[in-house]
């Protein structure tokens, strides 16, 4: 029986723990390139004895950006400011990965702390136009998205190629392509933005087309000795979206795609969804994905050392990710795996204080 504090393998890594940090956007960034914000958030947490650290959805394209203040990985100018990241990563003792994203339809807006993070129209100061699968706004305030042609779609599955290349070539050891809460890829997965009637709309086969065929793309070259893995929204939470039940028959495809883990969220692509908020609420996610055969990431209001414990222990995920709990503790899994009578990551720096 796993326990939080057991290493687990995959591929040619070994994280210490299963405590992640999941990528949790800083808005903290002019021209995508990171700084020593980055270094220091980050290299907090892995000081704090986190196994995992994957860094913030990290921008193939600069209108890939959520806001005008991401961190991009669309030029070599990023690799060697992403590199000081993954040394302070690893200097903590956590395995370095990254998530690539592209942002879609919910691109061009502000930053949460400004204006409400309302998005800003291409005709405002910082903003861009959009893109999606079909041109649906994700709701009234935000820009009709232009629909994206086949060149153009195989035009940012290069991109993602080339953000993966630099990804390595920066020293990641963990890639995430991001395809949840309502951004570009999860855009064409759900029914509810993708009414396209081509090869990537319509059937559940076509709308997954888009990221199986980054997927591919990725492959090569990330290479085959280190984790790839999908973050997905398990569902849409409303009756017409995407399912729980599409997402187990995805992560079918994703293991035979060679996909390693997936790191199950939910929810982002409907602005009107009523979602169940509550400690653990992502949990059943991540568990019905898992019975598939494939490893998996459980995220949502996990607070509690004992509560991410059971869900190791009961194997209804293989790495718990802690998000708003990191942030206002980085040293988490220190204090859990005292109170569990577990092995504590306690560095020798800090040893004093235990």
């Amino acid at each position: 029986m796993p326990q939080l504090f057991d290493p687990l393998t995959i591929k040619g890594i070994t994280l210490r723990n299963r405590i992640g940090i999941p990528p949790m956007c800083m808005y903290s960034y002019e021209n995508g390139v990171s700084n020593d914000w980055q270094v220091l958030h980050l290299g907090a947490r892995a000081a704090g004895g986190a196994g995992l650290i994957i860094t913030e959805a990290t921008a193939v394209e600069p209108r890939g950006r959520i806001t005008p203040y991401d961190v991009g990985i669309w030029s070599d100018e990023h690799i060697e400011p992403l590199s000081r990241v993954v040394k302070a990563i690893k200097r903590g003792g956590a395995v370095p990965g990254i998530q690539i994203a592209h942002a879609g339809r919910k691109a061009s807006s502000n930053r949460p702390w400004e204006n409400g993070g309302k998005p800003i129209l291409p005709d405002q100061p910082g903003g861009w136009h959009v893109i999606g699968p079909s041109p649906i706004a994700y709701n009234n305030e935000y820009a009709i998205p232009k629909e994206l042609t086949h060149d153009e779609i195989h035009g940012i599955q290069e991109a993602f190629r080339n953000g993966a290349r630099r990804a390595l070539e920066a020293g990641f050891e963990w890639l995430e392509i991001h395809a949840a809460h309502g951004y570009l890829l999860h855009s064409f997965l759900s029914p509810v933005s993708n009414k396209r009637g081509d090869d990537y709309g319509g059937s559940f086969e076509n709308r997954i087309r888009f990221l199986i065929e980054t997927i591919r793309a990725i492959r090569q070259v990330w290479p085959e000795s280190l984790p790839l893995t999908v973050r997905i929204s398990g569902t849409d939470w409303v009756d017409d979206g995407w399912s729980l039940e599409e997402s187990v028959t995805l992560a079918k495809i994703l293991i035979d795609e060679g996909i390693d883990l997936i790191d199950c969220s939910s929810g982002g692509g409907v602005s009107h969804a009523k979602v169940p908020l509550g400690p653990g609420y992502q949990v059943p996610i991540s568990e019905a994905v898992h019975k598939t055969g494939i490893l998996t990431a459980a995220v949502g209001l996990i607070t509690e050392p004992e509560q991410a414990d059971e869900i190791i222990r009961n194997n209804r995920a293989d790495i718990v990710l802690l998000g708003r709990e990191s942030l206002r503790n980085p040293h988490w899994p220190i204090h859990a795996a005292r109170k569990l009578n577990q092995p504590a990551p306690i560095p020798p720096q800090y040893l004093r204080a235990f």
